[in-house]
Order: structure tokens, then sequence, then C-alpha cells
């Protein structure tokens, strides 16, 4: 039974304690950011590619002019589990956010199987979005496609993303923060340009009927089919209510990585005030942002006739803003940066807090002196996303940031109940509201989407977990500080 070993809140905030040891003498991470820093990473983070491409798929394969609700939709379960993190994180202020909480409610074996998936989640979403910056920048600058293209053997784009991106990582988290806001500022400005540009453009005809009417869709066969579907016997339906809600499922992935936020209250300087704020102002402003870039796309274009591939840029050509277009690839080359960037310091800062509690080797977890930052953990994450950027075609695997994503979401939703229940005398500086009804309507919207997922998506999610199994079998388990205090009676060190 102590697979499910867990580790005591008062030990997890020993760890991060700057007036206390490190263990092994590793080094604490720096307080160093505000909630201001922590918008804007999150920010930096959730705002890519997403609003710039699904829009148009959605509109016009799934909802129509009311891909806006699916937007809000998607949006309301993002904030539904950016509650149950801003309580846990206020609570327990520690680098690992969704590992560490699993570690102190449902046991370390729990605690592992996320921090596996959240390398997933992070590492391949870094590698993913490097290799589209790399087309976004061969395209705007007309660059060679046989290094800056997708068909390339050898992706020199996305290589150089991410050796540039890393080493500002590890510099120090407040020049990363730095960074980040510089690339914020604007795609958001893009952002509410093309809001207010677009809106003089918006007719009446192009948003009705707001919600078209369902009809049968062209499902996919075997294991490309929604795993719901399968399971439920459905019919592959478009537009409609049921396409409002595919689409939502969908358009979810322009919600993910807010997490982050969570991941860096270790280093905030007033985690119980600052993390909260961070995380509901992410999401709040994120929120706003994509319903009204929405409305205003398929209010200027009918949504037959949107773009898939550029829906925003191809709506102001169709009104004759062609040169509007240059600034959404600014904004789009922005926004893929900052997102590869906050990708690759929040990786570090969860193989770090794995290294710290011995289920991955804790050389990994050492702090340097000077610049604050776990320096071998970020190199060693980067190397990875470096080699997969570099090599390795990835589109197909995209899905796999979403589980991953939902999958702990769902699970910090439930670790917020569970705690509730076994530690109630816990302070809570920031508190979710009609606990447990919100916390468990979080979890169950989480699984939702994930039923909306492919078969062979779950299929690939199933196989990285058995693998990540095998290395805690044959690392983890055996280096367990957590394990090896419970031999002796001490506190994990």
């Amino acid at each position: 039974m102590d697979l499910f070993r867990t580790k005591s809140v008062e030990a997890v905030r020993a760890d991060t304690g700057e007036g206390t040891e490190a263990p092994d003498g590793a080094g604490h991470l720096r307080k160093r950011l505000s909630a201001r820093h922590l918008v804007g990473i999150g920010i930096g983070i959730v705002i890519g590619t997403g609003i710039f491409t699904l829009t148009g798929v959605t509109a016009k394969q799934n909802a129509g002019p009311a891909v806006v609700v699916s937007f809000a939709v998607a949006g309301l379960v993002a904030l539904l589990a950016a509650l149950c993190y801003a309580e846990l994180a206020s609570a327990v202020p520690t680098a690992g956010s969704a590992y560490t909480y699993a570690y102190a409610t449902a046991g370390e074996v729990v605690a592992w199987i996320i921090g596996w998936d959240l390398f997933l989640e992070f590492a391949l979403g870094a590698a993913v979005v490097a290799r589209g910056w790399s087309g976004y920048v061969g395209n705007l600058l007309d660059l060679p496609p046989s290094l800056f293209g997708e068909t390339s053997t050898v992706n020199v784009g996305a290589a150089a993303v991410v050796v540039a991106l890393t080493l500002v990582a590890v510099l120090g988290i407040r020049e990363s923060a730095r960074v980040t806001g510089v690339l914020v500022v604007v795609k958001v400005a893009v952002c509410v340009f093309v809001i207010v540009a677009g809106a003089w453009f918006v007719r009446g005809a192009n948003l009705t009927p707001f919600v078209p009417p369902g009809e049968p869709a062209e499902g996919g066969s075997g294991l490309t089919r929604p795993l719901i579907e399968v399971v439920a016997g459905l019919e592959p339906v478009a537009f409609g209510v049921g396409g409002v809600l595919t689409a939502a499922a969908v358009v979810f992935f322009a919600y993910t990585g807010f997490e982050a936020v969570a991941n860096l209250s270790e280093e905030t300087r007033r985690p119980a005030r600052d993390v909260p704020m961070g995380l509901l102002g992410t999401l709040g402003l994120a929120t706003a942002l994509y319903v009204g870039v929405a409305f205003v796309v398929v209010g200027m274009v009918e949504y037959r006739d949107i773009d898939e591939g550029a829906p925003i840029a191809d709506a102001f050509d169709q009104v004759g803003l062609g040169w509007a277009s240059s600034l959404v690839s600014i904004a789009a080359v922005a926004g893929l940066t900052s997102v590869i960037l906050v990708d690759l310091i929040t990786i570090g800062r969860i193989g770090f807090a794995m290294g710290r509690d011995g289920l991955l080797p804790q050389s990994v977890a050492r702090v340097s002196p000077r610049t604050g930052t776990p320096v071998r953990d970020t190199l060693l994450f980067a190397g990875l996303v470096l080699v997969l950027a570099t090599f390795v075609p990835l589109g197909t695997l995209a899905d796999l940031v979403s589980i991953g994503t939902l999958f702990a979401f769902l699970l910090v939703s439930v670790a917020v109940v569970a705690l509730r229940r076994t530690r109630p005398e816990l302070e809570r500086p920031f508190r979710v509201p009609l606990s447990p009804v919100l916390p468990l309507l979080s979890a169950l919207a989480c699984l939702y989407l994930m039923l909306n997922l492919s078969i062979e998506t779950w299929l690939r999610f199933l196989a990285w977990l058995a693998l990540g199994l095998l290395v805690y079998a044959g690392y983890g388990y055996r280096n367990s500080r957590v394990r090896a205090a419970a031999r002796t009676g001490a506190r994990p060190r």
C-alpha cells in the first residue's frame, strides 16, 4: 500500500521554505513574481494559435456562428478548473502544481502518473508549437520550406527558437517574465485591434441563424471516432446543440496551459493572494478576447465561407482590409513564441519538484545560485523538446496535449474535495465556492471533454502512462524520499 503513501502538506511547505535547508542542498527557487507577472505568463501560454485557427474550423464544421457560445462554454470549464487550482495553490504554494497536489491527496503512484502526464503535455506542446512557429516565420519571411516547413527533414527554425528560448528560461524567472510580457502586449493589442476594427464590418445576416439546425455529419471511422460516440452508440452530428458542445471540446485546446501559473506559486512573493489573481485574471482576459474575436469573425463572414487555415486574416481580406492580415501574422508569431517559453519554464519546475522528492534523480533539482532557476532540469527537458521539434512531425499527436491537460484538471478537481475531507483544518486563503459541487462539476466537465477525443488519442495516452509506470517501478519507487522517511520515521529530506 506504500504505492499510495501521501506526502504531508507540512512536508511540502517545509521543502519550499526559504528559511529552511533544502533537501540535499538542492537550493530554493527565488520568490520574484507578482500577480501582474503571473497574468502576463498565463496569457503568454494560453493565447497561442488556438484563436487564430480553431475559430474557422469549428465554425465551418460544427457550430456555425454559435462557435461564440462554444468558446464561452470551454472558458467556463477552464474557469472551474482554475478555481480548484487557485484553492490548492494558495494552500500549498509549490512547484509541480497538480503533481504535488496529487501527492498530498491521492498518493505517490498517482502523483507520478500526473507528473508523467504533465511532461507529455508541456514537452509535446512546446515541440508542436515550435514547429508551428517555424512554419509561420517561414511563410512571413519567405524562408526555404526545406528548413522551416513541416515537410523538412531537419526543422532548423524549430530548433533555433527552442535553443534561444531555453537560454531565456535559464537566465531567471524575472527575465523570462519580462520577455513574455513584451510578447503578450503585442498579441493582446492585435486581438483588441481585430475586435474593434472588425466590429465595423459585422453584419446581422451572417449571424442568422445563430445556431444552424443540426444535421448528420461525416464521422470518422474506426480509431478516429470520438470515444463517446462509440461507447454511447451515437451518430456524428454537425451544428445544433450537439455541434456547439462538440466544438467546445475542440476549442478547449485554446485554453490549455493556464495551470503553468500554479506551477510558479513557489516563486511568487505572495502566493495566497497573487496566484488566484493570476489564474482568474488569465482566464477572464483570455475568455473575453476569445469570445470577442470569434464573434467578429463569424459576423464579418458567412460561416460557410470562412477560411479554415487562417480565418481572421481571410475575414479581413474578404472585407477589403488585406493589410490587417500582416498584423494577425505578427500576433501569431508573438503568441507562439511566448507559449514555447512558458512551456519550457513550466516543464523545468515539474521536473524540479519530482527530483526534490526523489522520483527523478535529485541532481536535476539543483537550483543555480546565480540565476535561481533549476538549470540542469530545464536544459535536460529542453533537449528532449529540441529533438522532438527538430525531427518529429507532431501534427497527429497534438490531441495528446488536450487529453493530458484535461486529465490533470480532473485530478486537481478531485484533489480539492479529497483535501477538504482529509485536512479540513488546513488554512485556505482562497476557497472554491459551493464545494464540493463546483469541483465535482469541474471533474465531470473535464471527463466529458476527454470522451470527445478520438479512440486513437486515448490509446496513445494510455501507452504513454504505461511507459511512465515502468520508469516509476525501475527508479522512482526505489528512490522516493517519502518512502525512505517512512522507513526511518524522519521527515522526508
